[in-house]
């Protein structure tokens, strides 16, 4: 993937994230979504590529207010896996909002490659039923996930 340009963030489809996720074993998933919707609604399920997503709330639950810490739980967890400043970086969310705004401020502090994950783990709103998860993101494209 291309690196990204000043602070914009591209949008990359999911089949390409996962795409890319198996033939760069070195790039990385940030998932900043709640522990609860971690817990609740699942997660990608990375073990078939020999890793896991990395988790890092952008806003806290329940109040939803931004997690002050969440570069410096970002950076010490992308240190830990030895991802340096040139690493592939996907964040992704429920629907690619609040992941676009973390992986702004990934860019923000020197890394240079951080795209968005297109419409997130779940998608948008199903105009029918009022529900995601069916139209678009991580599950609809039968990608792997798991649920505690």
């Amino acid at each position: 993937m291309a690196a990204s340009s000043g602070d914009a963030v591209d949008d990359v489809p999911v089949n390409a994230v996962w795409a890319c996720l198996e033939a760069d074993p070195k790039a990385v998933l940030v998932d900043v979504r709640t522990r609860p919707e971690w817990t609740f609604v699942g997660l990608p399920d990375l073990a078939g590529l020999g890793r896991e997503p990395v988790l890092v709330e952008w806003q806290t639950f329940p109040d939803s207010r931004a997690n002050a810490a969440f570069v410096e739980q970002l950076v010490a967890q992308l240190d830990q896996l030895g991802a340096d400043r040139e690493t592939e970086l996907f964040f992704i969310c429920r629907s690619g909002a609040r992941s676009r705004l973390a992986a702004q401020a990934a860019r923000q502090v020197g890394y240079q490659k951080c795209h968005n994950v297109a419409e997130g783990f779940e998608g948008p709103l199903d105009p029918d039923n009022r529900q995601r998860g069916r139209m678009g993101g991580w599950k609809a494209a039968g990608l792997p996930w798991s649920q505690s």
